[in-house]
């Protein structure tokens, strides 16, 4: 057992990345290593679900980064009826009990901090920080973060400025958004000291998917990251001097190379299924209005069918497409743990070098306006090409080759595994581990497994 437990949540972490990380590797020498393999959907929201929870997306409702909110929407999505919603969810969105509401539940003596990972807006937590930007009716911005206590951002922006959004995603995503993450969280310890800590560092996204996994910038990332996780062991550990520190590291899941992209939108346009409408020139997707639409998201799509006699035509038309590995039906999600009401009537998985675009536009000049900009709130799909930026039109370009890295489908391969660290001996058996087995071994270290 552990007085203090840090859970490091880094997302494109590979085995043989620990080797470059001295940091890292001095940390984690003495302690148990093993393979660990994201469920399906491979992608932030589901996986850090997983992980908090101990259960598949079946259980806890978190089929992918966002959800078509057909019925009701649970607190905080209220407005979004109707609608596709991606990354803004608060914690209502996840349907189980997680880490800190469990360890509250064995002993409510036990706090927690939640930092930075998505959907922890309203969690159980005792701490909490995440980006929260207040969007001004002018439509411009303001910095902020959602924190509990509520004063607590305060503080934080005092001591370091406001959180850098800007470099937590887009053309200038880049190490001083995780910098302020682990400055932020060395402030809290050394005030608050919670019990047990998760902790989301995404710097080796940027690279990864931008470049590929193998690019030399994602090799910079690396030594980036590692500097900046040498910061905080140093701090934490002075901080915990004379209590048990226990550091566990995972990865959120391994980005793999990728050189195709298929536009499932454009598909069921072919299909007649698509209603778009004309706003101003530009052509937006109806989702009411659809026979079918997909939420694309990373090498996964939800397909949301209105009528069950679309269904055979839609199946057969994907089973034929390049790049698409499997053409699942709702009968067939329990294969993955993914048959939820959220989920789509038909779910298509990438193979491993390929990934799905959520474009519907056959006309650049018709895209949406939001298309050239980063709208990661009004775009029905993920859109890693928001990492780019064209000089020309001065905005996002409108080229999903441009991609080098991506995840999100199921671990077939030993490299589409991550890892699974600790700094102690003994604290988990060194073989293959799933992202739902994660949250077993914290509440053990608390006497609550």
């Amino acid at each position: 057992m552990s007085d203090h437990v840090v859970l490091l949540s880094i997302p494109g972490l590979r085995a043989e990345d620990v080797a470059r990380m001295p940091n890292l590797q001095k940390l984690t020498a003495g302690g148990d290593r093993a393979p660990l393999v994201a469920g399906f959907p491979a992608v932030t929201c589901a996986v850090q679900a997983n992980m908090t929870t101990g259960l598949p997306p079946s259980e806890h409702g978190m089929v992918a980064n966002g959800c078509y909110w057909r019925d009701a929407p649970p607190a905080g999505s209220e407005d979004k009826a109707g609608q596709v919603e991606l990354w803004t969810m608060w914690n209502d969105v996840i349907q189980r009990p997680q880490l800190w509401d469990l360890l509250h539940e064995h002993d409510e003596s036990i706090t927690s901090a939640m930092w930075f990972a998505l959907n922890n807006k309203g969690c159980g937590a005792d701490y909490i920080c995440t980006f929260a930007p207040i969007h001004n009716p002018d439509g411009s911005e303001s910095l902020w973060c959602y924190t509990r206590p509520e004063m607590l951002y305060g503080d934080l922006r005092d001591a370091f400025d406001h959180f850098p959004l800007k470099h937590f995603w887009g053309p200038l995503a880049g190490i001083p958004s995780s910098s302020w993450i682990i400055s932020s969280a060395i402030w809290t310890a050394g005030h608050h000291r919670p019990n047990f800590w998760y902790i989301y560092i995404p710097h080796l996204d940027y690279a990864t998917q931008k470049n590929g996994p193998d690019s030399p910038e994602a090799a910079k990332a690396l030594e980036e990251l590692d500097n900046e996780l040498g910061r905080l062991i140093t701090e934490f550990t002075r901080i915990h001097e004379g209590n048990s520190l226990l550091w566990l590291v995972a990865s959120e899941y391994v980005v793999s190379p990728v050189d195709h992209v298929t536009y499932p939108n454009r598909v069921l346009r072919e299909l007649g299924m698509l209603e778009l409408k004309d706003v101003d020139g530009t052509e937006q997707l109806d989702f009411a209005g659809s026979r079918a639409f997909a939420l694309a998201d990373h090498q996964l799509s939800h397909i949301f069918v209105n009528g069950q006699q679309h269904i055979g035509p839609i199946v057969d038309r994907f089973s034929r497409e390049p790049g698409i590995a499997e053409v699942l039906t709702r009968d067939q999600l329990d294969r993955y743990e993914l048959n939820h009401p959220r989920s789509g009537d038909v779910v298509l998985v990438s193979e491993p070098n390929s990934w799905q675009a959520y474009y519907w536009w056959l006309d650049d000049a018709r895209a949406p306006d939001y298309a050239r900009k980063m709208d990661i709130h009004r775009k029905p799909g993920y859109d890693p090409v928001e990492l780019f930026f064209d000089p020309v039109t001065k905005g996002i370009p409108l080229d999903a080759t441009l991609v080098r890295g991506l995840h999100g489908a199921p671990v077939r391969h030993e490299s589409q595994q991550g890892v699974l660290l600790s700094s102690e001996r003994g604290v988990f058996v060194e073989q293959p581990m799933a992202d739902t087995d994660v949250a077993g071994i914290v509440l053990r270290q608390f006497g609550a497994g």
